[in-house]
């Protein structure tokens, strides 16, 4: 597996912590924006986009805050690369973005960048945040 590096990205979304984080943590709520299909069995989440599909473990969560999946490979063993959602909120603006870590290849990561930027236009879409 070619080595990937890390990469941040954050944006502001016009919405409450609350309704965010049931987009970002729940299946029913990822397959709204983030896939076309997902499905969770445990701990384990399928996400399905077109002809793909990946599988990936709930590594952490805290409520209302943020969650972290790792990839698994197909033996369910943990890769070393994960995307973490994390809801940031503004202690005087009360302001909301999502904080967005995941891995790429350094040279797909542009657009790799471009993929979430239209993940996020689609979540804010549904969240009516535009």
């Amino acid at each position: 597996m070619d080595n990937k590096v890390r990469y941040e990205l954050e944006f502001p979304i016009h919405s409450s912590p609350q309704l965010l984080y049931q987009y970002i943590s729940t299946p029913s709520g990822l397959q709204e924006w983030f896939a076309d299909n997902v499905n969770s069995r445990g701990e384990f989440f399928t996400f399905k986009w077109d002809d793909s599909e990946e599988k990936a473990r709930l590594h952490s969560k805290k409520t209302g805050e943020k969650i972290k999946f790792k990839w698994v490979d197909e033996e369910n063993k943990d890769t070393e690369y994960y995307f973490e959602l994390r809801i940031l909120e503004d202690d005087i603006t009360k302001d909301v973005s999502l904080m967005v870590v995941d891995f790429a290849i350094q040279e797909d990561i542009d657009e790799a960048k471009m993929l979430w930027e239209n993940q996020i236009s689609d979540l804010k879409h549904v969240i009516g945040s535009v």
